[in-house]
């Protein structure tokens, strides 16, 4: 990035390059104040009022105009515009001259459940305001999901009450737009590539897709450029490339060594859009929401019966959640359905066989995961039976045959109460 002295008389417009709309407003105030601070907010506000009413483009103005409006200085403006730019919410151009001249493009901000979901601004927020803004946050942006089974959609299509014969359509017209994310400042790759000899690594290595994942991790895990370095030397493999899993494994391995905990992301509940729609009292659906309303790191917990997870059995979770990118409510009924199987045991090897065939199916939700274990059940159980090779494997309570049969033995009884108590 140029370093450019910013200066009270240089000349700026502004450009909207989406639709921005009181919902903006809110979204801008809730979920970016606590990353950007209160003066990037308001520098925000203040350059969508430039706008004007055409709402398009400002007329030419002088940086003097913001530090009048915003009763601040000139270098409290730039550190607040970048702020906008980090997080996506403004781009800026720069023409050098007798008097400078800028152009600040405003983005619309992302949308709650782009925001939630995001990899990097979701931990940030997180960190930023701690677990109880975050759920309040996180409840206050929740969809109300009504259990429509007993109702038929009659919703009317397009065509059955409109000619569309008749339109036309137009492609020159403005869209909400959202600029991306880079994390850009976090490591200096021209000291990196000074720093690791020519003969081991090539600048070729460090294309766009690696930086990127560099600079994320580093973000992420909060490493600087010489760390980060020393890092990079213990993982280059021997043809002369980045081994991208190893170097996650041991900047993971640090933060876990300096913090004495994990990222975030074990600690976080199914996402609103991924979960069952309310209503769904029956036993199934009360499971359903124990998976979906529950972290890995507490139902792990609490099928440890309210020890902590053991740091073996974190990374393992962690590995889950952000390589194998499974959501909470998956890697929970996981978590289920192997100690189940595997008499209790929480086996890497065996986890991560099933997770991996878990991923490749693209299961996002509770009830896709059960559906696909118990399927997985049944091929083996009629494997067992075309080979006469006997296979005994005990299998979770809420497999369907046993949640539907109303003869559940004892020991089932107990470990369905057992999952519903501590968190219905």
């Amino acid at each position: 990035m140029e370093n450019v002295t910013l200066l009270p008389a240089d000349r700026y417009v502004v450009v909207n390059k989406s639709i921005l709309s009181d919902t903006d407003r809110s979204i801008i105030i809730n979920l970016y104040e606590p990353l950007i601070g209160a003066l990037g907010v308001s520098l925000y506000f203040t350059l969508w009022n430039d706008l004007g009413t055409s709402n398009m483009m400002s007329r030419d103005l002088v940086h003097h105009h913001l530090m009048v409006v915003l009763k601040c200085g000139i270098s409290d403006i730039k550190i607040a515009r970048e702020s906008l730019e980090a997080f996506g919410l403004l781009k800026t151009y720069y023409k050098s001259g007798t008097i400078n001249d800028y152009i600040y493009e405003l983005y619309s901000p992302l949308s709650p459940l782009e925001f939630f979901n995001h990899p990097i601004l979701n931990i940030v927020l997180y960190n930023n305001i701690g677990d109880r803004e975050y759920e309040k946050l996180k409840d206050y942006y929740k969809f109300i999901k009504l259990d429509l089974k007993d109702y038929t959609d009659i919703t009317s299509k397009l065509d059955e009450v409109y000619d569309t014969s008749k339109f036309t359509l137009s492609t020159d017209l403005k869209d909400k737009n959202t600029n991306n994310i880079t994390v850009l400042s976090k490591i200096n790759f021209d000291e990196v590539l000074a720093s690791l000899s020519k003969d081991v690594i090539s600048e070729r290595a460090f294309n766009r897709k690696t930086r990127e994942f560099i600079n994320n991790l580093a973000f992420i895990y909060n490493i600087d450029t010489l760390k980060m370095i020393e890092f990079i030397r213990n993982v280059v493999n021997e043809y002369g490339n980045i081994d991208k899993n190893g170097l996650r494994i041991i900047v993971r391995k640090y933060y876990q060594f300096k913090n004495g905990t994990l990222p975030t992301l074990v600690y976080r509940t199914q996402p609103e859009y991924l979960k069952n729609p309310l209503g769904d009292n029956s036993k199934r659906g009360r499971i359903i929401a124990v998976f979906e309303n529950t972290t890995p790191h507490d139902f792990l917990k609490r099928k440890n019966h309210g020890v902590e997870p053991t740091l073996r059995d974190l990374k393992l979770l962690e590995h889950l959640m952000i390589d194998l990118e499974l959501p909470p409510a998956v890697v929970n009924v996981l978590i289920d359905y192997v100690l189940r199987k595997n008499n209790n045991k929480l086996t890497s090897a065996y986890v991560d066989t099933i997770a991996s065939q878990w991923k490749r199916a693209g299961l996002k939700t509770a009830q896709d995961a059960m559906a696909f274990a118990e399927a997985e059940h049944k091929k083996l159980q009629k494997s067992a039976y075309k080979t006469k090779t006997p296979v005994k494997v005990d299998t979770p309570v809420w497999f369907d045959k046993k949640i539907q049969d109303e003869n559940l033995t004892e020991e089932e009884e107990e470990e369905l109460k057992d999952l519903l108590k501590e968190f219905n």
